[in-house]
């Protein structure tokens, strides 16, 4: 083990895991992994995607204890802690950093360039983020995993206008903390396709939220696409309230938007890449550099539709795609 982690106050609560990698390992040299989630302590959705992980884990032979060590930091929104926990100048306190998402990626990018950083899931472009040099060779100290593909906007808007066959006119909101130019062209063109009409409301921060919504109910809106990012995430029941109370049948491009109370979701499946995840951290202790590792794109992906949602909006799901979703929540 590189270092000993030392105490520090936590604003969120810090859940140690133990477990094996190596089972001749001292308890000195017993690895230790650090895996950041943006929920509250303990929340379901961030502790059933921490299991996919545990479970790729065991099935590399890694025994909780034994030869590895899981810490789970819960970021409860804010990635804050990220800089003073994993600052290079106050000595490693990780043999590797798991993060999902953009805005704790950045945060750990920023406080080392020494601790391998593996993104288990980025909703965003890692290049155009500035993350990683390529897919296939991302140079640096981060790898990992990314929920993207080619032409998820404009399924996801399919997918909605098929749950809305009437639909022609689309909010989209775009989350304010990410790069924006590819989603809007990725939109206008799947509209374009299928006779809609879209329009993205003002939004740059978490104080246009109400606004985003007034303004898409008076541009007569009947359904909304809502582009994750890390300013959403982390006002994320919010966002689902504010899309119920205006009666917006919204797609959202997370499940947790939905575990939340949201109405569907198509997106890859994050407990796949959770575990997938695994293969990259027994790599990294094996000896792999992470920025010789290729980011991976998804390959499963998955619809699912909240019912009790449905019934709180008074919208009726058309037969055709409760048959064709992976997942209904009644």
């Amino acid at each position: 083990m590189k270092g000993k982690l030392t105490g520090f106050a936590l604003c969120s609560l810090l859940l140690t895991f133990s477990g094996p990698v190596h089972a001749q390992q001292s308890a000195e040299k017993i690895p230790r992994v650090i895996i950041t989630r943006p929920e509250q302590p303990g929340a379901s959705s961030g502790e059933v995607l921490i299991e996919a992980l545990r479970r790729g884990l065991r099935e590399r032979g890694y025994v909780e204890g034994q030869n590895i060590v899981l810490e789970i930091l819960w970021l409860a929104g804010s990635s804050d802690q990220i800089p003073k926990r994993f600052s290079d100048s106050t000595g490693p306190k990780a043999d590797i950093i798991v993060t999902s998402g953009t805005a704790s990626t950045r945060a750990a990018q920023k406080a080392t360039n020494t601790t391998p950083i593996i993104i288990a899931n980025l909703g965003s472009d890692p290049v155009v983020e500035g993350l990683v040099d390529s897919f296939a060779r991302p140079g640096g100290n981060i790898t990992g995993l990314t929920s993207m593909s080619v032409d998820l906007v404009g399924k996801r808007l399919e997918l909605l206008k098929e749950t809305i066959p009437t639909l022609s006119r689309v909010a989209v909101l775009l989350d304010p903390s990410r790069p924006r130019a590819v989603e809007i062209k990725d939109s206008q063109d799947a509209a374009q396709v299928l006779g809609v009409q879209v329009q993205f409301p003002k939004l740059d921060g978490p104080e246009d939220f109400k606004a985003a919504f007034q303004s898409a109910s008076k541009g007569r809106a009947k359904g909304l696409l809502m582009v994750a990012g890390g300013v959403f995430n982390a006002h994320r029941s919010l966002l689902v309230d504010l899309a119920g109370k205006s009666r917006l049948p919204a797609m959202y491009s997370e499940y947790e938007y939905v575990h939340a109370g949201g109405l569907m979701v198509y997106s890859s499946v994050l407990e796949e890449q959770y575990r997938r995840a695994a293969v990259f951290v027994d790599k990294i202790l094996r000896g792999a550099k992470p920025g010789e590792l290729p980011i991976e794109q998804p390959t499963k992906f998955e619809l699912v539709i909240n019912l009790k949602a449905a019934k709180q909006i008074g919208l009726t799901i058309p037969p055709n795609m409760l048959a064709r979703a992976d997942r209904v929540i009644r």
